[in-house]
């Protein structure tokens, strides 16, 4: 069965649609690249996927299963934004998520509270943004989860922040488990790709494997530029 499931799904904000009847699936296993422009709806699916937004038409399947209490136990989600409440010192959150997930490893997040050498009771309001993010995807990969749904974990961030991020992802996501990135930053992450996903103008534009797409030796990023030039011409 697959792990994600999208079927004639359609949302629209009044009445600007962002997704327009999409069907696509993915199989379990998969370090998958959801991948478009700014405001190409990326966002609006993944908060579809993990049940944030419910006004819409059509089938968001995880695990064969609507959004609800049984996929939230499944799947480990990482907003574009910071949530967590800025009185919050990272020992607050790790305990905070090991009450709230029977899943989270709360030894392996304080191992990992050190490996990042983040301070343990500096309020999170005093953090940088770097920080914050880093704080916020140990919590996400300290959950033994069979689906990741990471929005934009390396938006804002330096380049080195960024191979440290997607070190992370890929020595922390259980074996078998699945990974949903969404990014426009493609250069920096196209190599842990296995299967990518374009979305704009409300459509399914690519979805196929790296594999596929590298035949004559392009790169993701060259693909990306070929389907999304339309983002940027000037009518």
């Amino acid at each position: 069965m697959s792990i994600i499931q999208v079927k004639n799904l359609s949302k629209s904000y009044g009445a600007n649609p962002v997704l327009d009847n999409i069907s696509f699936e993915f199989e379990e296993g998969q370090i998958i690249g959801l991948l478009g422009p700014n405001g190409s709806g990326k966002t609006s699916l993944i908060k579809i996927l993990v049940g944030l937004i419910n006004d819409y038409s059509g089938d968001a399947l995880i695990d064969g299963q609507r959004p609800g209490p049984y996929t939230k136990s499944l799947v480990a989600y990482l907003p574009e934004r910071t949530y967590l409440a800025e009185w919050m010192r990272p020992t607050d959150a790790i305990e905070f998520f090991a009450d709230f997930y029977a899943d989270f490893s709360r030894e392996k997040a304080y191992k990992m509270l050190d490996a990042f050498q983040l301070p343990a009771k500096q309020n999170i309001k005093s953090m940088s943004k770097g920080m914050q993010e880093k704080l916020q995807l140990l919590l996400v990969m300290c959950r033994n989860a069979r689906l990741y749904i990471l929005d934009e974990p390396l938006g804002g961030v330096d380049p080195a922040a960024r191979a440290f991020i997607l070190d992370t992802i890929m020595k922390n996501h259980p074996a078998g488990s699945t990974v949903m990135l969404s990014t426009h930053l493609i250069y920096d992450v196209e190599r842990i790709f296995d299967s990518v996903i374009m979305i704009g103008r409300g459509q399914v534009l690519v979805k196929a494997g790296v594999e596929e797409l590298r035949r004559g030796g392009r790169t993701i990023e060259d693909v990306f530029k070929e389907v999304f030039q339309y983002a940027w011409q000037v009518n």
